[in-house]
């Protein structure tokens, strides 16, 4: 895929709700907590213009059961990909609109996501620069295939940060 970088739009915070009520409806019966996570939920951030969703879920089995619903209705059911435990969908093809990552309830994928995510919006200098970092490789890299491993020691660093940071936080009530 081309790598699309766009400056950031207030509409993507109303695409994350009416995809969650959308997607609470598809899987009715479940109960689903949703995060709007990533670049495109931090004001101010240049994101590729796909809405990173997080569903959470007490049993991750469960969703697997509307695979087939899912695939009807023109997601791409993903599986796991390559992070156990997680189930991905994503929408609207070559023209991504979203990414849909499920976990279940004790994933220790949920507090790297949405602490980072935290970091991010209560940090708008570390933002910016993660902004600038993106553009560079944006100018140097046309596929998502080389965009996304350049981005991968830079995103894993800041993490590191962000989690630290969130240690601090609750060190101190």
């Amino acid at each position: 895929m081309e790598v699309r970088l766009s400056e950031y739009k207030e509409d993507w915070a109303m695409m994350f709700r009416v995809e969650a009520e959308c997607l609470k409806s598809i899987f009715g019966g479940v109960e689903i907590r949703f995060e709007h996570f990533g670049s495109t939920a931090v004001p101010g951030m240049k994101a590729k213009p796909v809405i990173d969703m997080m569903g959470i879920v007490d049993d991750i089995n469960r969703i697997d059961l509307f695979n087939a619903t899912m695939d009807s209705l023109g997601y791409d059911v993903a599986g796991d990909w390559g992070i156990s435990g997680r189930r991905l969908f994503r929408k609207g093809g070559e023209q991504r609109t979203h990414h849909i990552h499920f976990y279940q309830s004790d994933s220790p994928q949920i507090g790297r996501h949405l602490i980072f995510r935290d970091y991010l919006l209560s940090h708008p200098e570390e933002a910016a620069r993660y902004s600038r970092f993106k553009e560079q490789l944006a100018q140097r890299y046309e596929r998502t295939n080389e965009y996304s491993p350049a981005k991968k020691a830079f995103v894993s660093e800041m993490e590191q940060i962000a989690l630290n940071w969130h240690s601090q936080l609750n060190e101190y009530p």
